[in-house]
């Protein structure tokens, strides 16, 4: 929990945009807190106090600042978990656990006990499960207060308070400001029906045009479609089915994100899945400077300084088209992968522009007849044994377990080898040190290297160094 003073403050006075979201400055003759590029006044450093998150510094009493709007901050270091267990429940209360369920919930699907749980949390990060909870959900609801015109008992659900009361209570504490008082201090974007948009911030720069030639090909005909302007894609949520759209705006540093439901209630979890698919909480500066230590990388560095990881809105269905594009192209996967959709997804009642279904589930594809859509018997056996893996609980995708753990499980499976179990905890689960070494792609962009021995000095940003060897194939 300590943070060096004399660095901090430093980094304060700088401004220098790489200390961003690593630690917050609570200043006392204030009661505010702020990021590190505050365009305020710099405090007298007699009066400030750091702390890592946002969730300490609002539990020792500071109320975040109206111009640098810490709450926008990229997650920081402590934030993504300092140990594995606070990084799985980090991720569980990122997907809204404690939303509806209670700290003894969330710890007993980490197998141990509330009170340790909570010593974990205040070990590591100043807060406990409740307060990072609470914060997360009153900062989500300040959003969508400020940017858009939704009636705050919507706003309340949607941030998954409990009660409007509760709602108004928290926003009032944090903010010093009723609901109303924070709408009427900004403009709102007009929200239509069950059209919500939302702003998704990260740390500049961002690669969009890169992420964009990525995805295009990898697009699941049906389900996904991908321009250089957007990202579309069909959902589900809470058997709701829908569409999202996101994509860049140009001069701003954020993506935009426009999600059409029939039902708004909890939308906080879908923004938290959205975020980590695009990869905004990364810091690209500390991965850049990393990985351009190797010669090798530099130079992609240097021309792809703000690539991100893509990640998956369903780890099912991104495995399941990962299996499929074992020892084929990427373009006869896809094919491959349209066929599946067609003959096993859910129709949506209103297509739009090319999505017409929702990814079927586990316990569909265990169940189907797979031996129809071009593959081979071993691979359509695969893609059943994998799909029964999830849908009877034998393996769980959701939760991060760390690469080798996760690959171990994976490669157990009949038909799974490290190729794919290394790439779907890349995509899937967003792992940043995933990394396909025996991948053809990757041998043709480092040609005479042993890959093996070199990616070691790439940890913990494997991920990011594999995509910047694919991108350079298309140099």
């Amino acid at each position: 929990m300590n943070l060096d003073t004399d660095i901090c403050y430093s980094a304060v006075k700088s401004r220098d945009p790489r200390f961003d979201g690593r630690f917050f400055t609570g200043v006392r003759s204030t009661g505010i807190f702020c990021r590190p590029v505050c365009p305020a006044t710099i405090p007298h450093r007699k009066n400030v106090i750091f702390y890592r998150c946002a969730a300490a510094a609002e539990k020792a009493g500071f109320r975040p600042c109206k111009r640098c709007r810490p709450e926008t901050s990229p997650g920081t270091p402590a934030w993504l978990g300092t140990s594995a267990t606070v990084s799985r429940a980090l991720h569980y209360i990122g997907e809204g656990c404690l939303d509806t369920g209670t700290v003894e919930d969330l710890a007993l699907r980490l197998g141990m006990g509330g009170r340790h749980l909570t010593r974990l949390f205040e070990d590591h990060l100043g807060a406990s499960p409740v307060a990072v909870a609470q914060t997360r959900r009153v900062h989500f609801a300040r959003n969508l207060i400020e940017q858009t015109d939704l009636p705050m008992a919507r706003i309340a659900l949607a941030a998954g308070f409990g009660s409007v009361r509760r709602f108004n209570v928290l926003v009032k504490q944090v903010f010093r400001a009723t609901p109303t008082q924070l709408r009427q201090r900004t403009g709102t974007v007009s929200t239509t029906g069950n059209t919500l948009v939302y702003r998704l911030a990260y740390r500049p720069p961002y690669e969009w045009a890169a992420l964009a030639s990525f995805l295009t090909g990898r697009a699941i005909p049906g389900v996904e479609l991908v321009t250089p302007k957007a990202y579309r894609r069909t959902i589900a949520v809470n058997g709701k089915s829908g569409i999202l759209e996101v994509g860049p705006v140009a001069g701003k540093d954020h993506l935009l994100l426009s999600v059409s439901l029939q039902d708004l209630d909890g939308v906080i979890g879908l923004v938290s899945r959205v975020k980590r698919m695009f990869d905004c909480n990364a810091d690209p500066a500390a991965i850049g400077d990393h990985l351009a230590a190797d010669p090798l990388l530099a130079p992609l560095v240097r021309r792809r300084p703000g690539l991100r990881l893509p990640s998956a809105w369903d780890p099912f269905e991104m495995t399941v088209r990962a299996i499929l594009g074992q020892q084929v192209s990427v373009a006869a996967a896809t094919t491959i992968s349209g066929r599946l959709v067609d003959r096993l997804g859910t129709p949506l009642a209103s297509p739009r522009e090319g999505l017409t279904h929702l990814f079927p589930s586990p316990a569909t594809v265990a169940a189907a007849d797979l031996n129809s859509l071009g593959l081979t018997t071993k691979r359509a056996e695969t893609v059943k044994g994998f799909a029964a893996a999830v849908a009877d609980g034998r393996l769980v995708l959701a939760a991060p377990m760390g690469v080798e753990e996760f690959a171990a499980r994976m490669i157990a499976l009949p038909g799974i080898g490290p190729w794919t179990a290394q790439y779907v905890a890349m995509r899937s689960l967003g792992e940043p040190d995933g990394f396909p070494v025996t991948d053809l792609g990757l041998k043709h962009a480092s040609p005479g290297v042993d890959l093996a021995t070199r990616a070691e000095n790439w940890r913990p940003w494997r991920s990011y160094a594999a995509l910047h060897l694919w991108a350079s194939l298309n140099d």
